[in-house]
C-alpha cells in the first residue's frame, strides 16, 4: 500500500472563478489533493452552469472543469459576503479570481492587497488581456482572443478561417495559472512567502502560437491555412478509405516516403521520382502528392489502410469524433475512465493526465451543487446556524 501523499495534500484553495479560465486551473489543483472551495453568486453562480444541459441536466463546460470541488455561494457585493470571502481567504495557501478586470481590485480580492495582508498566500489574477495597456478593460472571451492571438487566422482551410473547436485561449491561461501556482508554491517553500501570479489568455496562446508565429516573423508571411495538411511537410493530410471512414497519415523524411510509395501505395517509382523523393518537391507539387496517396488509400477499408501503414512505419491516426475517443481502445485498455458524483447521478470521466506511479489514485470528488457547502463552510468559520440563516434571508448567501 502507497505511503505517498498527493502532492498538494494539506494545501487549500479559494477562487472567485467563472467559465473555464480559472475553473480549469483550479481543477487541476484538485486533482493533485488540494481542497478548492469554489466561491459563486447566490443568484445562479458560474454562469458557466447555465451553458447548456447536455451532462444529464448539467452543463459540460462546468462538469469538466469543476468535479471534486466545494461550492459556497456569496454576495460579494455585500459588505458580509465579502467579510465571509477574507476569512475563507486568511486560511488558504491559495487564491485564484479571473473577474472582469478591475473588478476584484474593486473587492480588495486582487492578487496584490490579498498578498500584501497574507505573506504566505499565492494569489493569481488571471485575465484577458492584462492589467495594463490599450486591451486592459477589453471584452476578453475564448474565441476573441483566439482571433487577437493570430490562432484563427492559422487554422481552417486556404478559403475560410475557423476557430479551434476548444476553448484554446481559456485552457492555455489555465495550465499557466496552474504550473504558476505549483512554481510559486515551490517558492514558498524556500523563502516562507507566496506572492502574487500574473496570467493572461493573450500571452499564454501567444506563446502557444510558437512556430506559425515565429515562421511569420522571421519567414517574412505567415504559415498558410491547410486544413488537416501540414503548412511544410507533405504528404501530411487525412485521406478517405473505401469503406467511408478518414485516415491521417504523417511522412516526416524522404525515407519514409519511400517506404509509403513500395509498401503502402505499391507505386515504387513515386519513391524516387525527382517530382515527390524530397519533402520539399512533394510540398511544391502538394495537388498530386495527395492525389496519389488518396487514390491508393481510397481502394482499401481503415483498418486496412491502418495496418498497411502500420507495417510499413509510418505514422498515422483515424480521424475520430468525440464519441470515437469516448469509446477509444486505449483509454479503456489503460483503465482511463471513472465515474464522478453530481446532483443528477453519476457521471463518467476522464482520469486526469498527470499520473503520480506509486502514489494515491487522484480523488475526482463531486461535482458540486450550487452553494452545497455553504452551511458546513460557514460553520467552519464560526458561524451558527441563527446567523447563517439571517444572511440567507438577507441573500447573502444561498
Amino acid at each position: 500500500m502507497s505511503t505517498q501523499p498527493l502532492p498538494l495534500d494539506g494545501v487549500t484553495v479559494v477562487a472567485v472563478e467563472q467559465a473555464v479560465s480559472a475553473p480549469f486551473a483550479t481543477r487541476q489543483l484538485a486533482d493533485l489533493g488540494a481542497r478548492v472551495i469554489k466561491i459563486e453568486r447566490p443568484d445562479g453562480g458560474d454562469f458557466a452552469r447555465e451553458y447548456d444541459t447536455a451532462a444529464h441536466g448539467l452543463a459540460s463546460h462546468f462538469v469538466w472543469c469543476n468535479y471534486g470541488k466545494e461550492s459556497i455561494a456569496v454576495d460579494l457585493k455585500d459588505p458580509r459576503g465579502r467579510e465571509i470571502a477574507r476569512r475563507l481567504v486568511a486560511d488558504a495557501d491559495v487564491f485564484v479570481q479571473n473577474l472582469a478586470q478591475g473588478a476584484a481590485a474593486r473587492l480588495g480580492l486582487d492578487a496584490a492587497t490579498l498578498c500584501a495582508a497574507h505573506p504566505r498566500l499565492v494569489a493569481v489574477d488571471i485575465s484577458g488581456y492584462g492589467a495594463e495597456g490599450p486591451y486592459a478593460h477589453k471584452r476578453a472571451y475564448d474565441m476573441l482572443v483566439q482571433c487577437e492571438a493570430g490562432l484563427v487566422s492559422v487554422t481552417g482551410t486556404a478559403e475560410r478561417p475557423v476557430k479551434a473547436g476548444i476553448p484554446a485561449a481559456d485552457i492555455a491561461a489555465a495550465m499557466y495559472a496552474f504550473s504558476g501556482v505549483l512554481a510559486a508554491l515551490l517558492r514558498r517553500g524556500v523563502s516562507g512567502r507566496g506572492g502574487p501570479v500574473e496570467i493572461s489568455m493573450l500571452e499564454s496562446l501567444a506563446e502557444w502560437m510558437g512556430h506559425p508565429l515565429h515562421y511569420g516573423m522571421h519567414g517574412g508571411q505567415p504559415p498558410a491555412r491547410t486544413g488537416l495538411a501540414h503548412a511544410v511537410i507533405a504528404p501530411y493530410d487525412a485521406y478517405t478509405t473505401a469503406d467511408g471512414g478518414q485516415v491521417l497519415l504523417s511522412v516526416q523524411n524522404d525515407r519514409e516516403w519511400r517506404r509509403l510509395a513500395e509498401q503502402v501505395l505499391e507505386l515504387p517509382d513515386l519513391g524516387t521520382d525527382p517530382h515527390f523523393a524530397t519533402n520539399t518537391a512533394r510540398t511544391a507539387n502538394r495537388v498530386r502528392t495527395d492525389a496519389a496517396v488518396g487514390l491508393a488509400l481510397g481502394k482499401l477499408g481503415t483498418q486496412e489502410a491502418v495496418d498497411r501503414l502500420e507495417a510499413a512505419g509510418i505514422a498515422c491516426a483515424r480521424l475520430n469524433d468525440v464519441t470515437d475517443v469516448a469509446g477509444h481502445p486505449q483509454l479503456a485498455a489503460r483503465d482511463r475512465w471513472r465515474e464522478v458524483g453530481s446532483p443528477v447521478g453519476p457521471l463518467k470521466a476522464l482520469l486526469p493526465p498527470i499520473t503520480l506511479p506509486g502514489g494515491p489514485e487522484v480523488p475526482m470528488g463531486a461535482v458540486p451543487a450550487l452553494g452545497e457547502h455553504t452551511d458546513a463552510l460557514l460553520r467552519s468559520l464560526g458561524m451558527t446556524d441563527e446567523g447563517t440563516a439571517a444572511l440567507r434571508r438577507d441573500g447573502v448567501v444561498a
